[in-house]
């Protein structure tokens, strides 16, 4: 390493700032937020770096630098724009062996500022030792997104309590075991929801039990998506990567499989047509008796768990048998499908109402409410409805809806392999015999379609040759 990272207390200590525009503005916001009093000296000193002296022993100075002013300081930093005076604050700094950091200039610094997240008592620092800041801020960024500002609140939790669990658990393996299951478990997640109360409270009863091991554990209801893991909330990669064991379902992509913690349980529990992997209530079973070993339980299902995926039966069950639980949303196929095959779900011109239907019918087509779905200015978003497409097709129809209402059937939607079929209820099922897109895949039904060619971005829009083979057939077979 050229630097080693170090943080120091400096609260109440004094420090030297040279410079009174924006650099020196940027370097005064960490000090005083470190607790840091300063000395700002300048020439002329803007309104807001002479805003920042405002505890009793910081001191403003128009005027010259004197090496005198270095004395007593416990770090210098330079931020003007006169190379000369940076080299004389850099040897009076090192003479008087004063840690001293010249703004963009590293050869003249003894110490750098990193690329800061604060989430305080948990600081991060970041740096590329002055190689490339633009990295490190980018690096910063992400970080934001990736640490919640509620790790704050649970730093200073665990802070007030830190006593109390030394107190109770004898060894250095106990507490770090229950700190373990403090940080990753029920009370972290009730901080992160804003329930910080509930959390102290559960705290209070988890040190009083002296008993980590056989805590409870909870179960995290978590919508992974259509299947691109960049599409997944922070929240479900943030429970993924704590989990002890998943259960998922077939429409959960291997790609988003990968972001869960490494050495976590991975138990496939999927269903597909006239094929259950584990039938709905040994699922159910399954998350209990999980959770009742202290686990803590990802049930990882494609899309949202609450549209069309029986998450609200699995939560019965949990609550049944007092099994806390959280619920996560996730991107719905229809909103993600159809924003990447190019088609808004509503528009002013075309649609003002969109409906999410299921099209596994089961021999129960009349359980579908025809009437209401061949509305005009209305979209229609039919889920797992590709092997039922001849039966809704006719449905919609023989209820009214124009054989040419534009249809898409959109194939492993947001998957680099998508596939996008575009037609009309008069020729969508010649064309979806012809191009065989397989499942899973939506069916939009609705003027919206019309916007497809123009707006598709993402994978293949249109196939093609299959479509206008599709199209000359059943025109073919009209005409017999």
């Amino acid at each position: 390493m050229n630097y080693l990272p170090l943080f120091f207390d400096l609260k109440g200590k004094h420090a030297l700032v040279v410079g009174g525009g924006d650099i020196a503005l940027r370097k005064l916001r960490l000090l005083k937020r470190a607790g840091v009093f300063v000395t700002i000296v300048a020439h002329h000193v803007s309104d807001e770096v002479r805003a920042m002296a405002t505890d009793q022993e910081d001191q403003v100075i128009v005027g010259e630098y004197h090496s005198a002013l270095v004395d007593d300081k416990v770090l210098v930093v330079a931020a003007t724009n006169d190379n000369d005076l940076h080299e004389r604050i850099h040897f009076d700094a090192v003479e008087r062996n004063v840690p001293v950091n010249v703004v963009d200039t590293p050869k003249l610094c003894t110490f750098i500022f990193p690329a800061i997240v604060d989430r305080s008592p948990i600081v991060i620092g970041i740096s590329s030792g002055s190689e490339s800041p633009v990295l490190a801020r980018m690096l910063r960024a992400r970080l934001e997104t990736l640490i919640p500002a509620g790790y704050s609140r649970l730093g200073q939790l665990v802070g007030r309590f830190r006593n109390e669990v030394k107190a109770r658990f004898a060894t250095v393996n106990e507490r770090r075991r229950f700190w373990e299951s403090v940080l990753e478990g029920q009370i972290a997640e009730k901080v992160f929801s804003g329930r910080d109360e509930e959390a102290e409270a559960l705290l209070r009863e988890s040190i009083q039990a002296a008993d980590p091991e056989h805590q409870i554990g909870e179960v995290y209801l978590v919508g992974a998506g259509p299947g691109d893991p960049e599409l997944l909330t922070f929240k479900a990669l943030r429970l993924m990567q704590q989990a002890d064991v998943v259960f998922y379902d077939r429409l959960v992509s291997p790609e988003v499989l990968e972001m869960c913690r490494r050495d976590a349980d991975l138990i496939y529990v999927g269903k597909k047509r006239d094929d259950h992997a584990v039938p709905q209530e040994g699922i159910n079973a399954l998350l209990v008796e999980h959770a009742k070993l202290g686990k803590r339980v990802v049930r990882l299902k494609g899309g949202d768990p609450f549209i069309f995926g029986r998450g609200g039966e699995e939560l019965e069950e949990l609550k049944a048998h007092g099994i806390p639980f959280q619920v996560v949303p996730g991107i719905t196929a229809a909103s993600a499908c159809s924003t990447y095959a190019g088609i808004p779900l509503t528009h002013r011109n075309f649609a003002q109402s969109v409906k999410f239907v299921t099209g596994q019918l089961k021999n129960r087509k009349e359980a579908l409410n025809f009437d209401e779905l061949v509305h005009p200015n209305q979209t229609v978003v039919f889920y797992m409805g590709l092997h039922t497409l001849p039966d809704l097709v006719e449905g919609l129809t023989s209820h009214g809806k124009p054989q040419q209402t534009p249809v898409a059937i959109v194939s492993r939607g947001t998957a680099p392999d998508q596939k996008v079929l575009t037609g009309t209820l008069e020729t969508i099922v010649a064309q979806q015999q012809e191009a065989q897109l397989p499942a899973p895949a939506l069916v939009i039904v609705g003027e919206v379609v019309s916007l497809q060619d123009k707006l598709a971005w993402f994978g293949d829009a249109v196939i093609e040759e299959n479509q206008a083979h599709a199209l000359n057939m059943a025109a073919n077979r009209l005409q017999k």
